[in-house]
């Protein structure tokens, strides 16, 4: 795991057509406080600076990120949904993830979300359970856990 940055790689700018992920952050990790080394990067579309999404790839895991968020989290603008932009982001980190070890890799979405379920799937994710946990003191959610082999 990468405890002080020093271990970042630089994947430059990730592309697929006309999607593109520029990182805008290496966040490294913080063990008092929870944290672990993550990149952060803004979904754009080609020749444009408007973020149109972001996606956090997280090279390690905390018991709480097991339960509640796993190694990748992505989220799409209303206005730009439709266009399988959280399929092919998370398709794009990948390799950055096999470079650090991260495999399988684990993202976990509400289990009435059908669009991230349906890109998992389309990412080839397996859904390896679901359960009910508390994602804050009194909220309770079920949520589906997936693994996603990044080779």
């Amino acid at each position: 795991m990468i405890a002080d940055g020093s271990k970042f790689r630089d994947p430059g700018t990730l592309i697929d057509g006309d999607l593109e992920l520029h990182l805008i952050e290496r966040a490294p990790g913080n063990a008092q406080k929870g944290l672990v080394p993550e990149y952060k990067f803004e979904m754009r579309r080609s020749g444009s600076t408007e973020a149109i999404g972001y996606i956090h790839l997280r090279v390690g895991l905390t018991p709480k990120l097991r339960t509640h968020g796993g190694h990748i989290g992505y989220g799409v603008e209303p206005a730009h949904r439709g266009y399988h932009y959280a399929a092919r982001s998370c398709r794009l980190l990948f390799a950055l993830a096999a470079e650090h070890g991260v495999d399988p890799i684990l993202i976990t979405c509400a289990e009435d979300n059908v669009a991230s379920r349906r890109t998992c799937e389309m990412i080839g994710g397996e859904l390896v359970r679901i359960d009910t946990i508390e994602i804050e003191p009194g909220l309770w959610r079920s949520t589906c856990y997936y693994h996603i082999s990044p080779r």
